[in-house]
């Protein structure tokens, strides 16, 4: 318990400890003026009735204003809950959002680079048949280089002898 309450009831207890003790002292009667007239009664009890009634009377303003701040503390948790659902769904609309950017920066990646293995391809081709006819007019050459080498043997050869 807290501090206070302890206090409070302490307090309590100490007075209901006096009315109490001084019980037949509180019960004498003696003369009481209400402004506009006198009466007889006990000053004792209306004192203590007076302060039984401060007491309700906080108790009340007490409950009160404990059932105003359960009220508002509700109202604000409804709202805290409202505004993280907002925020969760907005965080889940992002996520969306990003997979469906890094989805089509994905597509669009895998289209240049079938584009660009396309452009390879042809590349290589074009390369492949390019080297062949490079090959192809080389080995023309020599041959022809080679046939005419065999033309000037030929004719610096006498006719009657073999070529081994």
């Amino acid at each position: 318990m807290k501090i206070r309450t302890v206090l409070l009831i302490a307090l309590i207890l100490v007075i209901a400890a006096f009315v109490a003790l001084n019980f037949e002292a509180i019960l004498q009667p003696s003369r009481l003026n209400l402004g506009v007239s006198e009466i007889q009664a006990p000053l004792g009890l209306v004192l203590l009735g007076m302060l039984v009634a401060v007491v309700v009377i906080f108790l009340l303003a007490l409950v009160y204003f404990q059932t105003l701040h359960l009220m508002e503390v509700r109202r604000i948790t409804r709202e805290a809950t409202e505004q993280r659902n907002l925020a969760d769904k907005a965080e889940a609309s992002r996520f969306t959002e990003l997979r469906e950017y890094l989805r089509s920066e994905m597509q669009a990646s895998a289209t240049r680079e079938a584009d660009l293995s396309g452009q390879l391809m042809e590349k290589m081709d074009s390369v492949r048949a390019a080297l062949s006819q490079t090959i192809e007019q080389t080995g023309n050459g020599i041959s022809a280089g080679l046939g005419e080498l065999e033309d000037r043997l030929d004719r610096q050869l006498p006719p009657g002898e073999d070529r081994a």
